[in-house]
């Protein structure tokens, strides 16, 4: 089941690559990542309550809170960074090199979450980076 969430997720991103260049035209980067965010933690609490899940945050330990507040920063960064590059670039470069973070995170999986990477993982972050590198030329 995992692939089919992975799979609706890289088309989702590639739709949200999409539509925020549309939006940027003549748009502050930082308002459109706010307004941009808004909908996404209105989206995400509606999830929340709609399922039922809001009592579990007195469950979530100190070392998950200070991971999620860490990844929250991340990624608000990121979509900063990516939305100021969307404005200046074009998508169909932009877009690649932000998916560099696949190969950065297979990384940081086996450096820090000491996961194996693999032969096969190591072959395929050594195709998505030439392929990163003959796409934004």
């Amino acid at each position: 089941m995992w692939i089919i969430y992975a799979i609706l997720s890289a088309l989702f991103a590639a739709a949200t690559s999409i539509l925020a260049k549309a939006g940027l035209n003549g748009l502050d980067t930082n308002l459109a990542t706010a307004i941009r965010t808004a909908v996404v933690l209105l989206m995400a609490w509606g999830i929340v309550f709609l399922t039922g899940k809001q009592h579990n945050i007195a469950d979530i330990s100190q070392k998950s809170w200070l991971f999620l507040v860490l990844s929250g920063l991340a990624t608000g960064l990121s979509w900063l960074f990516f939305y100021k590059a969307l404005q200046l670039g074009s998508a169909s470069k932009v877009v690649p090199i932000d998916k560099l973070s696949v190969v950065i995170s297979m990384v940081l999986a086996a450096v820090i979450l000491r996961e194996n990477v693999g032969g096969k993982g190591i072959i395929g972050g050594l195709l998505i980076t030439a392929g990163t590198i003959l796409l934004a030329l």
